[in-house]
């Protein structure tokens, strides 16, 4: 039975950025022509003169002890919704640099306390933006390189279009640090004179920062005019840094965000490139047009103006393309003097005042995601497109296909064999029987982390007896490549700034494991980081939830972290300089299809801490269910959690009654991030093998700040 999918409408924006703050200045700022790239002054560097950067003057560091990332963040987040009393139900924000200038300073000064370093994580911006705007529902956090602002707004409209929530604030942010200044640098990516997109003599991107962040809603308000309308994520699979040189995966994503919309190609007035000044992607954004418009719209990229504000850069740009719809007129290509003949466009050269009721916005970064949005004008445009539902019209549930686990016991079969023992699996795997099956010539340059993810992607398809793998890449990780961040800061800091190195840049970006399933398996689909702390497994679950829309959907849904001797226990609060370090991770190949005999895996409940946050989880899972149909409970607490953790528990074993087993995982997995994907590996192993009847259910829970429950059962 199809429905129509519902409109979303765009009931506030906030936005702080190099043009300035708040969305009067970015208009007057835009509507000047004049590019806001100059100066570095957020922190010293020791090799003058410093590259031009876009900064944002006079961020308010000082009125909080929050790291520059996140006091971003919160100022856009209080701007939108500064003519609104409401509370969202959900906060998703991408990001890629979190708390890591703090962390740079502290390392500098070779800081050793851990609670100084507490806002490291990327979670921890959007858990501050849900408590500065009193959001008790998920805080979620996306890190896909540049495209994550687009892809956290195009999460939330997945959440609203399937009816999870009614009103999300979702956005970018990022803030200029040393990890990548010098990053980009390395990368010879930085355009010395400034960022001019698209111009023939262009030579590379200027690295700033900002937020931005949109309230959205299913709710028409009465000051509502413009909408998203929809969206398109790809994947390039090419290579880890550099575009597809003909734009293919951008083409994609420019033609799924269209048809998502319900328009014609020729309904486009306007596009927003990504547009970052660097020669490859330039051009290839170039082909891309080309490809999905026989005679493009006019169009220009902002960057030669703000600079490339990373994970912010998406949302600012959906924020503009609100200004532009709003106020009718084009911004202009800033910087752009002399055409590229290769590219063969002209970009909008001065701000053109025009009626508008369309726009498209590209997005693309590293790993080659691709993330688009079409952004119109409510009174002309309506969604319309059919959503993909059963007869009854219940979603179609997640089926797995395949499953594996890594830990400190081995592979699955050793993980798995050890458990039904109710043996330890903690430790950290030797690296060589990590990547025993992977190819060496494919991983000779990869660390840790890529390697684990990789072995749970090839052991899960494996696991599948599937010749063909999944379309699309959802992946969850709490510190992403710890190796690689601490060999390039380290680097860094010994050489005084002179030899940062390229390849751990690119390795140390949070979605670099997902890229490399990608490139391995040809998965063009959508291919998401989520970056949730303790609960990554389960933020990268709700993330392929949301973005499997139909029955021919397929996706490697994992979540992995790796030990690091200098880095783990600075940033994890569960873990003490005593505590023995553990890491790996689990991996499914799942779909979107119903298939009787197997195993379904169902994220029924996420939200924060609250004073009722046991009676709230147990009208979610509904208590007459849990007496008929549950057989084990897999509880995961945090030993940083733990004492309001277990007092969580206790209450939900009384309050529901259930007489069943319960097993605290992380005494088998040890302490490490995304311990929940490996119990939900054991989940799965307990149906499969018959230890629970196949009739019943076996239930996951996660207590402590966050409260969250996966259901596994038998169809």
């Amino acid at each position: 039975m199809s429905s129509t999918i519902k409109n979303i409408y765009i009931a506030g924006i906030g936005v702080i950025s190099p043009l300035g703050c708040g969305l009067e200045a970015t208009e007057q700022a835009l509507k000047k022509n004049v590019s806001a790239i100059g100066s570095l002054t957020a922190f010293a560097v020791q090799q003058p003169p410093s590259l031009p950067v876009g900064q944002v003057q006079d961020c308010p560091d000082g009125f909080s002890p929050l790291p520059r990332t996140h006091n971003l963040a919160v100022i856009a987040a209080k701007q939108a919704l500064e003519n609104s009393a409401l509370i969202p139900d959900v906060v998703i924000l991408g990001t890629t640099t979190g708390g890591i200038l703090t962390t740079e300073n502290l390392l500098a000064e070779n800081v050793q306390e851990t609670g100084k370093y507490r806002y490291h994580g990327l979670t921890t911006v959007a858990e501050e933006v849900a408590k500065a705007v009193h959001c008790t529902g998920p805080a979620l956090t996306v890190s896909t390189a540049c495209s994550s602002g687009t892809v956290a707004i195009s999460m939330a409209v997945k959440m609203l279009q399937s009816g999870k929530a009614e009103w999300v604030l979702a956005g970018g942010v990022d803030s200029l640090c040393r990890l990548t200044y010098f990053g980009f640098n390395s990368l010879q990516l930085v355009d010395p004179e400034g960022s001019k997109p698209m111009d023939a003599n262009r030579q590379g991107m200027s690295v700033a920062e900002g937020a931005a962040i949109l309230l959205l809603t299913t709710t028409k308000q009465k000051n509502s005019p413009v909408q998203i309308l929809g969206c398109g994520l790809s994947c390039d699979a090419y290579h880890p840094a550099s575009p597809h040189p003909d734009g293919k995966g951008a083409a994609t994503a420019m033609k799924t965000a269209i048809q998502n919309s319900g328009i014609a190609v020729k309904d486009v007035d306007y596009i927003n490139l990504h547009g970052t000044g660097t020669p490859d992607n330039d051009l290839a954004e170039a082909k891309a047009v080309h490809t999905v418009f026989p005679t493009p719209p006019p169009l220009s990229s902002i960057k030669g103006a703000t600079g490339h504000g990373l994970a912010a850069s998406g949302a600012i740009e959906a924020a503009i393309a609100t200004i532009c719809l709003n106020k009718n007129f084009l911004p202009a290509n800033t910087g752009f003097k002399i055409p590229d003949p290769n590219c063969d466009l002209i970009p909008v050269l001065q701000p053109d005042p025009r009626q508008i009721s369309v726009v498209l916005s590209n997005s693309f970064g590293f790993g080659g995601n691709n993330a688009c949005l079409v952004i119109g004008k409510a009174e002309k445009h309506s969604a319309a497109i059919p959503t993909d539902k059963s007869a009854t019209g219940k979603s179609v549930p997640l089926t797995i296909l395949g499953k594996a686990c890594i830990t400190g016991a081995g592979h699955t079969k050793e993980s798995m064999d050890k458990f039904v023992k109710l043996e330890a699996l903690a430790g950290v795997l030797d690296q060589k029987i990590v990547s025993q099956q992977l190819p060496v010539r494919k991983i000779r340059r990869l660390k840790r982390f890529s390697r684990i993810a990789l072995a749970l992607a090839a052991a899960a398809k494996e696991d599948s007896g599937l010749e063909q793998a999944p379309d699309s890449v959802f992946l969850g990780s709490a510190w992403g490549a710890l190796s690689e961040t601490y060999n390039f800061l380290d680097k860094l800091q010994s050489s005084k700034e002179k030899f940062p190195s390229p390849i751990d840049f690119v390795g140390s970006v949070h979605n670099s494991a997902a890229g490399q399933i990608a490139i391995m398996y040809r998965a063009t689909g959508a291919n998401v980081t989520s970056s949730g702390g303790n609960y990554s497994f389960e933020q990268a679950l709700l993330a392929a939830d949301s973005f499997l829309d139909d029955t021919s959907s397929s996706a490697f849904v994992l979540a992995a972290d790796e030990a690091h001797e200098q880095f783990s226990r600075l940033f994890d609060p569960s873990l003490t300089e005593t505590t023995p370090l553990a890491d790996g991770g689990g991996s499914f190949y799942l779909c979107r299809k119903a298939i009787p005999g197997k195993i379904s895996v169902k994220l029924k409940f996420y939200q924060k801490q609250t004073e009722n946050i046991v009676e709230t989880l147990i009208a979610a899972l509904d208590k007459n269910a849990l007496r008929n149909d549950c057989a084990m409970i897999l509880a995961g607490i945090p030993a940083a959690d733990a004492n309001n953790g277990e007092k969580q528990l206790d209450s939900f074993m009384q309050k529901t009654g259930l007489d069943v087993p319960v097993i605290h995982y992380r005494k088998f997995t040890g302490e490490f991030a995304s311990a929940s994907s490996v119990a939900a590996v054991m989940a799965t192993h307990l149906l499969e093998e018959g230890i629970v009847k196949h009739d019943k259910k076996v239930l996951i829970v996660g207590f402590g700040i966050n409260v969250t429950a996966m259901e596994f059962s038998r169809q």
